[in-house]
């Protein structure tokens, strides 16, 4: 673990990141925070125990130490909304999922307190994500990137209803090679429902590191936490993970098989 994060190098072309994975809230931010902001309750929980068996497969994975609410690490530095015309939170959100305040009155960030997160939080992040790419394609001639996600099964402000089980994103189609869409849909991912480039088409990371003329591969998955949780004490239930969990191996497995291919034909 570095001071924002922590990196583990794998054995294989893919490179798993789970950004939203961190609860962490420095002592300085969490001073200006309600008690909603404190309970950090729109993370990507239990990410990294949901993917335990990810390492032992040869994955490298990295993951922040501190919360989206800090800032998020899926969103573009300089504040563009992912989704134009969408209800979306901030690069450093003011206001949680259910719209209740992450601050007191008076003490959201100020733009120079975003550019000092940015430089703190972001930037390291950022910067290791993408030296672990180069450094992959450097040894395998191709990567593979899985945005690894996870959130409620109903969020009204992002989108109506009970949210599909596993999403799956390509930013429609331009940051992977149509072959691995093709292989990650030929999974049987039954009695769990799947939809590709639907209400999450792919965050910031995957619309920015995905290049596959340049042989390297990203794709998101935002994954219902009702698979996997309760969803009401946002406790991990390890009865329901260990149903999902083989889906999510057969995904890995996939994916790793994938840039094996693309490493043999470097």
């Amino acid at each position: 673990m570095t001071e924002s994060y922590s990196l583990h190098q794998g054995s294989t072309p893919l490179l798993i990141s789970m950004p939203h994975n961190g609860q962490a809230i420095p002592n300085d931010i969490a001073a200006n925070m309600t008690a909603d902001g404190l309970a950090v309750r729109d993370t990507d929980w239990h990410l990294d125990k949901l993917y335990d068996f990810a390492e032992a497969m040869g994955a490298s994975i990295i993951a922040p130490k501190y919360n989206r609410y800090v800032i998020d690490l899926n969103r573009n530095p300089k504040g563009v909304n992912l989704y134009p015309g969408a209800n979306s939170t901030e690069l450093c959100p003011t206001s949680a999922f259910d719209l209740s305040p992450l601050y007191v009155d008076g003490k959201v960030p100020s733009s120079a307190e975003i550019e000092r997160r940015v430089e703190l939080y972001w930037q390291p992040y950022h910067q290791a994500l993408a030296n672990e790419l180069a450094a992959i394609k450097q040894k395998f001639g191709g990567a593979v990137l899985l945005e690894a996600h996870s959130i409620l099964s109903h969020v009204p402000r992002f989108f109506d209803g009970r949210l599909p089980d596993f999403n799956f994103g390509s930013a429609d189609g331009k940051s992977c090679a149509p072959t691995l869409i093709e292989q990650v849909e030929a999974i049987n991912f039954a009695p769990y429902s799947q939809v590709t480039n639907g209400r999450f088409k792919g965050g910031y990371i995957t619309r920015t590191y995905g290049n596959p003329e340049q042989n390297i591969h990203a794709l998101q998955l935002e994954l219902s936490q009702i698979t996997y949780m309760d969803e009401q004490s946002l406790s991990y239930s390890s009865s329901r993970a260990e149903q999902v969990q083989p889906k999510l191996k057969s995904l890995v497995s996939a994916l790793i098989a994938f840039g094996a291919q693309i490493s043999r034909n470097k």
